[in-house]
């Protein structure tokens, strides 16, 4: 496994061929450990996501006073407070680097009735909160950040809300589970309007929990609580983030075949799946199923002759998080590759927008940043080059999926950062090159 500050070098392999087990979905892992520990009753959880973003929701919910022990790799028993158990936190609770955990946290604490503070690293600290923190105090909440911009640390003293309709200015799971999670709580109905339907993990799961929600298209109605939350067992979905770095390995490689299993295929996150057939990629989806509402499949994957599109509107929104590594496959596409209406890519782990544009141009590709986007130029050949991954680990794993067919080595330094969401990306990487390991070579 990488360790800190480990520099990874990458070369290009005459094969990719095999299977991918994915880890759990991230997504549904934070909400599926957040709405259990609301429940009354335990829950199994397996297959949960092992990377550092969920680990700090499972910290920072047994900081609150929640059971939650491990039962075998990859499984946890949460044992629910009910709606009115949580108990302040004797320490600041620390996000690390998961806006996630603070961003669904926030919302969840605006009703407890004690004070609570929740900061994270210095990536997180450096991320406004101020569309966070608009919604939950006019739900009445008091909750402040630091600056005219909100930057955590978050302080938030807990009390009675009021239920809100509330148009969310750009389309944000993470803020409107946030205002879901008060709404539970809230004297009233909560009425949230998206502009776009962002991913849907949190009212799939709060239905099935027993929440008196109801989606209409881009319109949500929620109605607070009137007995606890039902628990749920299940097992996590493959992440489809994660599975996106093999699928393009597999559509832009010469000389591939991969095969994902159990992959999460929720429609209001398979904009890569989608984008990658619209480029030409040779792919398809087997064996359709349902886990706890959640669609799951295996995809296969082939080389494929890509060519560029544009991506813009609608479809943003379910991709948002796999714009670096479709970035990449841009890259060897014929053609020009646009994408268009992702200026919140300027506020993630880095300026994704800049990073990932630096970045592969220092490979040969010729990328112009747009405000809101890039246009990637493709069809060159992709040289061996030494990269940073500027602390992001969507960023890091990119590269090394371009450092696959690009000629010569690359070298990418703090690889280790992968660790945030795919501990095991870089042995499962190498298992696609079966006896070709020396493709991926690990320094420190």
């Amino acid at each position: 496994m990488a360790k800190q500050d480990t520099t990874i070098t990458v070369k290009p392999c005459p094969r990719l061929e095999g299977e991918i087990a994915l880890p759990g979905d991230k997504s549904i892992s934070h909400r599926a450990a957040i709405f259990n520990s609301l429940a009354e009753g335990k829950a199994e959880v397996r297959n949960f996501a092992p990377g550092k973003d969920c680990l700090a929701t499972v910290s920072c919910l047994k900081a609150l006073g929640v059971q939650i022990s491990r039962k075998g790799p990859g499984n946890l028993l949460i044992s629910g407070t009910g709606s009115n158990g949580l108990r302040e936190a004797s320490n600041v609770l620390d996000a690390h680097n998961s806006a996630t955990t603070m961003r669904l946290l926030s919302g969840l604490l605006s009703s407890q009735p004690f004070l609570s503070v929740v900061t994270g690293d210095a990536s997180l600290r450096s991320r406004p909160m101020g569309r966070l923190i608009k919604p939950l105090q006019s739900m009445g909440g008091e909750i402040y950040g630091r600056g005219k911009d909100s930057f955590a640390p978050l302080v938030i003293r807990g009390g009675k809300l009021r239920g809100i309709e509330f148009l969310l200015p750009l389309p944000s799971a993470q803020i409107k589970s946030a205002i879901l999670l008060a709404g539970l709580s809230a004297q009233g109905k909560t009425v949230l309007h998206q502009p776009v339907p962002s991913r849907d993990h949190s009212e799939r799961l709060l239905k099935r929990m027993g929440a008196h929600l109801e989606s209409n298209g881009a319109s949500i109605s929620l109605s607070p609580l009137t007995s606890p939350l039902s628990p749920l067992s299940l097992c996590i979905p493959g992440d489809i983030s994660s599975a996106a770095y093999f699928l393009v390995a597999g559509a832009i490689h010469p000389n591939a075949r991969v095969i994902i299993r159990n992959c999460g295929i929720n429609p209001t996150r398979t904009g890569i799946i989608d984008a990658l057939l619209a480029m030409g990629a040779r792919l398809r989806i087997e064996n359709e199923r349902l886990e706890a509402d959640e669609p799951l499949a295996d995809i296969v994957v082939e080389s494929s002759e890509l060519r560029g599109i544009e991506v813009a509107g609608d479809m943003i929104p379910r991709l948002i998080d796999e714009i670096p590594i479709l970035a990449v496959a841009g890259s060897v596409a014929k053609g020009k590759t646009v994408i268009r209406g992702a200026a919140e890519l300027r506020v993630k782990e880095s300026d994704r927008i800049a990073s990932v544009s630096q970045e592969l141009s220092k490979m040969g590709v010729e990328v112009e940043e747009l405000p809101d986007g890039m246009v990637i130029h493709g069809g060159r050949l992709l040289l061996g080059a030494e990269v940073d991954t500027h602390s992001d680990h969507r960023l890091a794993m990119s590269l090394a999926i371009a450092g696959l067919i690009a000629e010569g080595e690359t070298t990418i330094k703090h690889a280790q950062i992968a660790q945030v969401s795919y501990p095991s990306f870089w042995q499962d990487l190498l298992s696609l090159q079966a006896e070709q390991s020396n493709t991926v070579a690990f320094s420190n």
